[in-house]
């Protein structure tokens, strides 16, 4: 009887463990703005494999970068389990590239949005430092419908060509979280343009604050690098997007998804997924 019991008194320690960690994919994806130059891989054809590759990998939340408006209804529109939040770069409205988040509405009730842009001036469009174009960090306060677990997500897309912009576009992130979410559990997704050795890359990485998704597994799955230029950069190694979290989770997987149809990529860029617990 006393061993019987000691199984009853685990399996139900092992419950109220799972009923309080929460379980989340995560992704990160550069799904490449609608450019009508883009001979052979418009966005037309790619739609629809956008939408079937994020319902397929089964994403609770995956940041997106350089979705137009119209881009993002369309995907919503295949994607009825999901909704979204983000504006455009250029007016805070519905004008230019958005770093929106995707989120299941069956799991989470956003309880708070907002956004700032990566600029001396953050509270409104306009671009900073050495950078000739405007980017912005979105963010939204999730709630668990079953846990009420509340975590923040931020997602961004840094300058591609300034230097400056994105070292200081990194503390002002990391300024940005610390005074919004507090003490709440954090993930940031992003397409960083920078590397592993990118001084922007390990300002975050490095500040005891965030840490890389990819660094906390002991088998990152990695057959490429992220960005592939629909083709061109298939052997480049370099990961330029990623997925931080605070230190509340633990990962247990990640990788880069090298998903294609018909030999050709849904964007020209690979997403990256994380499979992390809260707990």
């Amino acid at each position: 009887m006393k061993i019987k019991s000691i199984v009853v008194a685990l399996l139900c320690l092992l419950f109220i463990h799972n009923a309080f960690a929460q379980t989340l994919t995560i992704g990160s994806f550069n799904v490449r703005y609608d450019n009508p130059r883009d001979s052979g891989n418009l966005w037309s054809a790619r739609l629809p494999r956008v939408a079937s590759l994020i319902a397929f990998h089964d994403f609770d939340i995956v940041g997106t970068q350089e979705g137009l408006q119209h881009q993002l209804d369309g995907m919503q529109a295949l994607l009825p389990g999901y909704t979204y939040y983000g504006i455009g770069r250029d007016d805070g409205a519905l004008k230019g590239e958005h770093s929106a988040i995707f989120v299941k509405k069956d799991a989470f009730t956003i309880v708070d949005k907002g956004d700032f842009w990566l600029s001396e001036t953050p509270t409104k469009p306009g671009f900073g430092w050495d950078a000739r174009i405007n980017r912005i960090c979105s963010w939204v306060l999730l709630q668990h419908k079953v846990t009420r677990k509340k975590m923040y997500c931020f997602n961004v897309h840094y300058d591609h060509q300034a230097m400056i912009a994105r070292k200081e576009s990194s503390k002002l992130i990391l300024e940005k979280i610390k005074t919004i979410a507090g003490t709440t559990p954090v993930i940031l997704t992003g397409d960083f343009n920078g590397d592993h050795n990118s001084a922007w890359y390990q300002l975050i990485a490095n500040s005891g604050n965030l840490l890389d998704t990819y660094k906390r597994v002991a088998a990152p799955y990695k057959p490429n690098g992220t960005f592939q230029g629909f083709g061109p950069n298939l052997n480049a190694d370099q990961v330029i997007d990623h997925i931080f979290t605070s230190s509340h989770f633990s990962v247990s997987r990640w990788g880069v998804l090298t998903d294609s149809y018909n030999g050709k990529f849904p964007s020209d860029h690979f997403p990256v997924l994380a499979q992390i617990t809260l707990h």
